[in-house]
């Protein structure tokens, strides 16, 4: 009976996070073709998109282009190091959700990835339990980004009509800013 509960809790955490990783969009950059094409046939059933590549330029054209939500590294790549890549990318956006996938017990690597300002780090051989945690907090990463992130815009109003929107907010008890967005949504016939 436990595990039955246990099992409807885990499906429950899964599906909360399928819910939200399928909003996004993931790079996979893994030289080894076998694993390279294993981890992606795995993220795909959590993102909506995956791309993927083999080298550091493919992935940093691919990354450019598409801005993917999250990228999935290894460390040891031919040419450039994966941990290069991680820093051109935080460079580019220093926000981007980047996740080290490596086999390398390295610790200068490890370090060196911690100073870069990687989200987290996957051992392979990958552990399911271990993506799992590290998508539940990948979600919780993007959840605090979204809730802090405001947009804020600004309009100039000539005065004649910024005393009348003043005018109609005091009449209807409302905000300015509430009056400003109405008349907007008036004028684009929204």
């Amino acid at each position: 009976m436990l595990k039955k509960e246990g099992l409807g809790i885990m499906n429950n955490d899964l599906m909360k996070i399928v819910e939200e990783t399928k909003k996004l969009s993931a790079l996979v950059l893994e030289d080894d073709e076998e694993t390279n094409a294993l981890m992606c046939s795995t993220l795909k059933n959590f993102f909506d998109t995956v791309y993927s590549a083999y080298n550091g330029e493919t992935a940093m054209e691919i990354y450019e282009k598409n801005l993917p939500d999250i990228v999935f590294i290894d460390i040891i790549l031919p040419k450039k190091s994966g941990l290069d890549i991680a820093k051109e990318i935080r460079e580019l956006d220093p926000k981007q959700i980047i996740v080290i996938v490596s086999a390398s017990n390295d610790m200068g690597n490890i370090s060196e990835a911690v100073k870069i300002g990687v989200n987290n780090f996957i051992r392979k051989p990958i552990d399911t339990d271990k993506m799992l945690d590290v998508l539940k907090d990948i979600v919780s990463d993007i959840k605090k980004q979204k809730k802090n992130r405001t947009k804020i815009f600004s309009i100039t109003l000539p005065l004649d009509l910024y005393e009348q929107v003043d005018a109609d907010a005091k009449s209807e008890s409302i905000s300015k800013n509430a009056m400003i967005i109405r008349a907007l949504k008036h004028f684009y016939n929204y």
